[in-house]
């Protein structure tokens, strides 16, 4: 029984991990797609990454394809700003795409877009 009782915590942790590696994986597929303009996309995202506390500090348009780079803002902390990060929103017939996108920052756009 002693041994069983070593073993969970080492498994338990393993289990925490990939439940929070699982994330960031599922969030490299595809992307999500909508019916909008690339106009209101870029509003949108934009507002949702300065509301999670995030600059934006430059946007790239590379042919029918958008390339926002943001970076976390300055939390007061001390730690300066984050690293530059991007996420690419782009056309594919009538819908939009985004790409690259992490799941938290994703869900709010999704919310925004659906209102």
């Amino acid at each position: 029984m002693l041994r069983q009782h070593r073993m969970l915590p080492p498994v338990g942790l393993i289990l925490v991990a990939l439940c929070l590696l699982s994330g960031p994986l599922a969030a490299q597929g595809n992307g999500k797609r909508y019916a909008v303009t690339h106009d209101r996309a870029l509003v949108v995202t934009r507002e949702v990454l300065v509301k999670q506390g995030y600059d934006v500090v430059r946007v790239e348009a590379v042919g029918a394809t958008q390339v926002v780079y943001y970076r976390r803002g300055n939390q007061g902390k001390g730690k300066g700003k984050g690293k530059l990060e991007k996420l690419v929103i782009r056309r594919e017939s009538n819908r939009i795409i985004f790409d690259d996108t992490p799941s938290s920052i994703l869900v709010a756009i999704d919310l925004k877009l659906r209102l």
